[in-house]
Formats: structure tokens, C-alpha cells, sequence
């Protein structure tokens, strides 16, 4: 059984908020021993995607679309007790969304990535306000902060939230994720703001992230 066989009834329970089936999927793969990443970016950010692409081609309503987010983010801890039981380093991220974001889905599962390779992830979840996310760098000391924008027009709020964690914790390197930073522009394109900002790093993809994770940076200590 692997995620590929299950994907569509998964999606068809997904859209229909039958959170009981879709339950009985996650419990079968993880039954089954399947790689929690597959989980994590085969059905869960897998599914997602195919929601927001039927919401907006209007084949199902925002009251759809947020039902299957309601529903996926009440799955997400029944893989906790295969993850959090892994072998830990000591380093930690902590990961939250930017003022008025309230896509708060990504975030998780980028947290949960870093959980998945050995790091102590930490997220604050959505709509994270500025002066909250610095005081929590303060008290927790991670390695690294990543922040998350989905809607474009919340660039310049990222922007204000980078100038904040750079000033306040000049040796804490930043991730920058989230769709909104596909359509940055100017000013508030990835490469300018990491240009503006040298300890901020841009991961377009789970895959730029695990590469980021696993680069000799991490992996030999410094």
C-alpha cells in the first residue's frame, strides 16, 4: 500500500468532509510502515494543492476548501508518534507565518520536516505577530526562523518581519517560504531580499529545504 493507490479516494473524502475516511487512510499507510514523507508531500501537501487548484477553477467553494484544511490539519498529529520518537541533534527551527497569514498548513509541515531529519521543529502557527516572533527567538535560541507568506500583499509585512528577527538576532539564519514569494517582485523578490538580508535563505520546495537541512553548514557543525 503506498499513497499513489490511495491518493484519489483520499481526495474524493477530502472534498466531501468525510474526515472519518480520510482518518482511516492516514492510520492505513502508517499500518503499512509508509515513508512519512511520502504522507507528508505525497498526500498531504499533495491533496492540498489539488484543493486550492478545484477552488480556484470553481469547482468547489471556499467553504470546501476550508473544511479539507480543517481536515488535514486535525490528521497531521497522527503521524507525531512515528515522528517525534526519531533520534534528535541539538538544533531547532522555529517556524511561523507573517502577520495576517493565516495559511497555516505549510508551516506545519515544514516544522514537522525538520522533525523528520533529526532537528527539533517548532511552530507558531499562523497570523504570528512581530514583536511575539522576536521575543520568542529570545527565549528559545533556534538555529534557524523560518517565515512564511502565501498572499502577495503580504510581502512587505514578511519585509518588516526579516528586518525585525535581523536586527534583533543578527546571528540566527532565516528561511524564507510560501507562494506569495513566486510572484515577488522588485524590491520583494526572493533575491533581493536575501540580497538585503545575507542570513536569509529562500527554499522555493520541500526539496530546496531538506538540501538546505543536509548542507555541510548543518551537517559539520558550524
Amino acid at each position: 500500500m503506498n499513497v499513489h493507490d490511495v491518493f484519489r479516494e483520499y481526495l474524493d473524502a477530502l472534498v466531501a468532509g468525510d474526515r472519518a475516511a480520510c482518518q482511516r487512510i492516514v492510520e492505513g499507510l502508517l499500518d503499512a510502515g509508509t515513508d512519512l514523507k511520502s504522507i507528508y508531500v505525497d498526500l498531504f501537501q499533495g491533496s492540498m494543492y489539488r484543493i486550492g487548484e478545484l477552488w480556484e477553477r470553481n469547482v468547489i467553494s471556499v467553504a470546501v476548501e476550508h473544511m479539507a484544511t480543517s481536515i488535514t490539519e486535525s490528521l497531521l498529529p497522527l503521524v507525531y508518534g512515528r515522528l517525534f520518537g526519531r533520534p534528535h541533534v541539538e538544533r531547532s527551527a522555529l517556524i511561523a507565518c507573517v502577520p495576517s497569514e493565516f495559511h497555516q498548513i505549510g508551516v506545519h509541515i515544514i516544522a514537522d520536516f525538520f522533525e523528520l531529519h533529526g532537528w527539533h521543529g517548532h511552530c507558531l502557527g499562523a497570523n504570528t505577530p512581530v514583536d511575539g516572533l522576536v521575543a520568542a527567538v529570545g527565549d528559545m535560541g533556534p538555529d534557524v526562523v523560518g517565515l512564511s507568506a502565501s498572499l502577495a500583499y503580504n510581502l512587505p509585512v514578511l519585509s518588516d518581519m526579516l528586518e525585525a528577527v535581523a536586527t534583533h538576532h543578527p546571528g540566527t539564519a532565516i528561511l524564507l517560504g510560501g507562494r506569495a514569494l513566486t510572484f515577488g517582485q522588485g524590491e520583494f523578490s526572493p533575491a533581493a531580499l536575501e540580497q538585503r538580508f545575507p542570513q536569509a535563505t529562500y527554499v522555493a520546495s520541500i526539496e530546496a529545504l531538506e538540501a538546505y537541512i543536509e548542507s555541510p553548514r548543518w551537517r559539520n557543525g558550524t
